[in-house]
């Protein structure tokens, strides 16, 4: 982290250590708020409209009202990226409830908080990327769709913290996580997918996957490749005997996966889909999106 870093905050660009918030911030006290994770490639965010349109639509359904319009938070966005010079790394865009009373009312918070921090982000070591990550299955399940929808990415992460805890205790990096039928949903942070007989599939965001940006751009470049991924429930068997398995995610972009429960994924090394997609991944993250203006 730079210590010249500029966060925005509610309307302005202040200095890492004068970014603060409440402790009555229902954010802090109750993981009330939304977020986004979005990567900044070669001067351009990746994706970015697809990115603020799932944030609004997760405020919608929690009821949470955004104090800025769509122009305005991608206005904000950019600026705040500029304003780091950064041409390369991570964005995490954050709305919080704002500040309230000492109880869950959310409606005692009279306006909604906004802060957007750009910087760098390593999720997995570089050799995972060439020799792929090994994974558990996590003991905790994730949440029950009706109790709490996993296309909300709220504050609220303690689910996926419980199940990452689990894997570095078991020395990886990853695991898979079930949904409350058994089912594989994805894993504590990314979505998984396999490779059998030629054929590519995932979860559906029925089985508790989020439906994730880089899911869909992975998705699109399947199709292009002629390798169209479709969307099945899947047990830790098909996982188990896959050819291939890759992970997803905005942070951790296209990342091999070669051990499964300590079976190996095919021949254990990454396989050729999974590279020739990871080569597809990075030409279109560093070609496409909206670019930065830097003064």
């Amino acid at each position: 982290m730079s210590a010249n870093l500029l966060i925005y905050l509610d309307g302005k660009l202040v200095p890492e250590s004068e970014a603060k918030i409440s402790v009555f911030d229902h954010g802090l006290l109750y993981g009330d708020g939304v977020f986004e994770g979005i990567r900044i490639y070669n001067g351009r965010v990746f994706r970015l409209t697809e990115h603020l349109h799932r944030l609004y639509d997760c405020a919608k359904a929690i009821c949470l009202t955004v104090p800025l319009s769509f122009e305005e938070m991608e206005k904000a966005t950019l600026d705040t990226v500029a304003a780091n010079n950064l041409r390369d790394g991570y964005i995490r865009l954050v709305i919080t409830r704002g500040v309230g009373s000492l109880g869950l009312n959310p409606y005692q918070c009279p306006k909604a908080s906004v802060f957007i921090i750009a910087s760098s982000i390593t999720l997995y070591p570089a050799e995972r990327y060439e020799k792929g990550l090994e994974l558990i299955t996590c003991g905790t399940r994730r949440p029950n769709s009706s109790a709490l929808s996993p296309q909300v990415k709220s504050l609220n992460y303690l689910n996926n913290i419980m199940a990452k805890i689990e894997c570095l205790q078991a020395g990886c990096d990853e695991g898979i996580m079930l949904n409350d039928q058994g089912f594989v949903s994805e894993c504590t942070g990314d979505n998984v997918f396999i490779v059998k007989n030629g054929k590519v599939f995932t979860p559906p965001v029925s089985s508790g996957a989020l439906d994730g940006i880089t899911r869909r751009a992975v998705m699109e470049l399947l199709a292009e490749m002629g390798s169209p991924c479709t969307e099945a429930v899947m047990t830790r068997f098909d996982i188990y005997t896959a050819d291939e398995c890759f992970l997803t995610g905005t942070a951790a972009e296209v990342i091999p996966a070669v051990k499964y429960d300590r079976r190996p994924i095919g021949d254990g090394t990454p396989g050729k889909l999974t590279q020739e997609l990871t080569k597809r991944f990075k030409v279109l993250a560093n070609s496409t999106g909206t670019p930065v203006t830097y003064a």
